[in-house]
């Protein structure tokens, strides 16, 4: 069965102490460096085992123009100038970027697949089954995840590459998340390889 890697939202304006986004790492959390390390180490596995990585990033124009501000997260983004293309904030943490050859995805609403073009990036690829993980749990990874199940694709979300805000939200997540995907940390997915 043909196997990809979605790694959603790995931004410096999510997942590094100086972004303006702190939905998917708290301003003072002590997991940062874990998330950021586990997100290394499955980008690895996939690499070392010829599983394509498909990178999914968030950005908007300077002006935010072309933010659909019905929602508190995307009112929060524009009053906060957050992940404009081009910017610091809107570019990989680093080690976490996209190697040559890797797809690159942007989409600019909540679910990954929503006005992207992920789906056909799958589809070229020829994936039935997605390895997800990305900042933050509750958000990107929650709706993609639910979307790619919808959408018939077996999936393994590796809930130690992601984060919440809050812990509570991101085991709450993880836990709902269950009904549509295999939960599992990266120990244990590399150690089944």
């Amino acid at each position: 069965m043909k196997t990809v890697l979605v790694a959603m939202h790995y931004q410096n304006e999510v997942l590094h102490a100086a972004g303006k986004i702190k939905v998917g790492v708290a301003e003072d959390a002590d997991n940062r460096g874990s998330v950021v390390e586990n997100a290394a180490k499955l980008l690895a596995f996939a690499r070392e085992n010829n599983i394509p990585v498909v990178h999914v990033r968030i950005a908007f124009r300077p002006d935010h123009a072309d933010v659909i501000q019905n929602c508190t997260i995307f009112r929060n983004v524009v009053a906060s100038k957050a992940m404009v293309d081009g910017s610091w904030g809107a570019e990989f943490h680093d080690g976490l970027g996209p190697l040559a050859g890797e797809f690159v995805v942007k989409h600019s609403r909540v679910n990954a697949f929503y006005g992207s073009q992920l789906e056909e990036v799958l589809r070229v690829l020829k994936a039935k089954r997605l390895i997800m993980a990305g900042v933050a749990t509750n958000s990107v990874v929650l709706t993609s995840v639910a979307c790619a199940a919808d959408m018939g694709y077996e999936v393994i979300v590796v809930g130690d590459a992601c984060s919440s805000g809050r812990p509570d939200l991101h085991q709450s997540t993880l836990e709902n998340m269950k009904l549509v995907a295999e939960v599992t940390e990266v120990d244990a997915l590399i150690s089944q390889a």
